[in-house]
């Protein structure tokens, strides 16, 4: 007796920071970037403040306000307007600040089995994104590979909130049992996605057993595209 294999799914959508490219240095080195442009243009508030100081006023800020974790750019635009004003620097200078931040904070190198990952899996499957981050995937230079992409800033939910996977589905044209999301936080995207009948895939490019420690059980776990491939090969017709 043969047992029938599902057909390919109809779409792949991807988490971004941290699933196609590291986003931890690329912070930090937007942060330097932006207190250099401090230290020229509004050297008061880069007196005052150091990136450490600016980081805790954030935080602390967030704490206060958790609805800014769905845009944590408009939280640092916040904290930079409150930094000026304290220094006495001209708070119409914050969108030029907030510019160079993002501009740096746009200039990702994905992981070396993306761009491949992405040309293969074209051919076969639609391909969106769901980010909660401030990622533009237009500066990036990858939005070609997608039919579409959401956004947590944009929507004003975050995942896991079953509201922006269900974005994203709509956004490629898709039911969420004919779609499988891929992203590195077993919470945040794999338990997510798998809440709203999407099945997640869990991108652990670290070995991490995070999802022993939660209870979360991915539908697949791969190390990065070639594993991801291989899997979907495996489990369908």
């Amino acid at each position: 007796m043969t047992s029938t294999r599902p057909a390919w799914p109809k779409a792949i959508l991807f988490d971004l920071d941290d699933t196609l490219w590291p986003i931890a240095p690329v912070i930090l080195q937007a942060e330097q970037t932006l207190y250099a442009w401090l230290r020229e243009h509004a050297p008061r508030v880069a007196q005052q403040f150091t990136i450490d100081s600016m980081r805790q006023a954030r935080l602390e800020l967030l704490a206060q306000r958790p609805e800014f974790q769905v845009d944590l750019g408009k939280l640092r635009r916040v904290c930079l307007i409150n930094a000026f004003e304290t220094a006495g620097e001209d708070a119409a200078k914050v969108e030029l600040a907030m510019a160079e931040f993002f501009a740096a904070r746009n200039a990702v190198v994905p992981y070396d089995d993306v761009l491949p990952g992405l040309l293969r899996l074209k051919g076969r499957v639609l391909l969106g994104a769901i980010t909660n981050g401030n990622a533009d995937l237009r500066t990036i230079g990858l939005e070609h590979h997608f039919k579409a992409w959401v956004s947590a800033p944009q929507l004003g939910v975050a995942k896991p909130d079953p509201a922006i996977f269900l974005a994203g589905c709509r956004a490629v044209g898709v039911a969420p049992w004919d779609a499988v999301y891929v992203g590195d936080d077993v919470l945040l995207d794999v338990q997510g996605a798998q809440d709203i009948g999407m099945r997640g895939v869990w991108m652990n490019r670290n070995g991490s057993s995070k999802h022993l420690e939660h209870g979360v059980e991915p539908d697949a776990i791969v190390r990065n595209f070639d594993e991801l491939l291989d899997w979907l090969k495996r489990e369908h017709a």
